[in-house]
Parts: C-alpha cells; sequence; structure tokens
C-alpha cells in the first residue's frame, strides 16, 4: 500500500495564522498613530506597562510583556535614548535595573490614547466585540502556556 502524504492545512484554515496576520493588520492600523509619537509597537507596549505602574524592573517589565529580559534591553536602550525612560540600579539590589518613565515619556500617554479608538474604527466592532474577543485570546494564550509552560499571566491592577 503506497504511503499517503498529509497536505498541509491551507493558512486560510490555520488559527495560528489567522492571529498571527490580525495581529500585523492591527500594528498597521496602528502604525501611523505610533510614527507621529516616534514609536515602534513594542517601545509603545514598554510605555504602557511603565503608565500603568512605574519604577519597575527590567524583569517585571518583561515577564508582563512575555518577553526574555535580552529581548528587551535594546528597546529600552533606544527608549532612554529617545528621553522616554531612565534606567538605574536598584541601590537595595545591584542586579536589578530599575526602569522609571520620564517627564517626556508621561507626556506621550496622553497622545497615544487613541490607539484604542484606531482599532474601534479599523475593525468596524464594538467595544463589547472587541472586549470579549481580548478575553478569549487571553484564554487561548493561558490555556496554551498552562500546558507548554513557561509563562503565567501577571496579575493586572
Amino acid at each position: 500500500m503506497p504511503k499517503t502524504e498529509n497536505p498541509p492545512v491551507p493558512l486560510d484554515e490555520q488559527l495560528c495564522f489567522a492571529i498571527y496576520s490580525a495581529g500585523i493588520a492591527i500594528q498597521r492600523a496602528y502604525k501611523p498613530l505610533l510614527d507621529a509619537l516616534g514609536l515602534t509597537y513594542p517601545q509603545y507596549l514598554v510605555l504602557n506597562v511603565l503608565w500603568r505602574e512605574a519604577d519597575q524592573t527590567v524583569g517585571a517589565i518583561a515577564h508582563q510583556l512575555a518577553l526574555e529580559s535580552s529581548t528587551l534591553t535594546p528597546l529600552l536602550k533606544r527608549l532612554e535614548v529617545a528621553g522616554l525612560i531612565r534606567r538605574a540600579r536598584n541601590p537595595e539590589n545591584e542586579r536589578q535595573v530599575i526602569v522609571s518613565v520620564t517627564d517626556k515619556g508621561t507626556a506621550l500617554r496622553s497622545r497615544a490614547g487613541c490607539l484604542g479608538d484606531t482599532l474601534l474604527i479599523a475593525s468596524g466592532e464594538t467595544p463589547a466585540a472587541l472586549g470579549r474577543l481580548n478575553r478569549q485570546m487571553a484564554e487561548l494564550r493561558d490555556a496554551v502556556y498552562a500546558h507548554i509552560g513557561g509563562w503565567e499571566a501577571p496579575e493586572l491592577h
């Protein structure tokens, strides 16, 4: 009996591709606003974490963004050069670096607030529908990580 090959599943039938490509579409919708702020999307995410809670360790920020500290460090350096954050050794634990948002970084907060509106307009969805989708995606993410390990969603305040 000849061996039958399983053809690959078409991309439009793969959930992982739908999530991946939706992320790209959302970032493209955000790009004009982020360009006006002088930020990339990952830099915006770092600032968003710091706007919610100031003076966090590199490790805490990395955990919230599900990144390795080594991946985060170049982002932080660019934000520091731009004058949006400052990094300093923790005087109580020299191995830790504390990241703080500067006044210039704080000033971007009000201008960046319109990203959510951009997604509402671009998607044509209601806030309630996007809220449901957000919860479903978070549940999927958490279920996958619970199975494979490696990350736990931080407690949000």
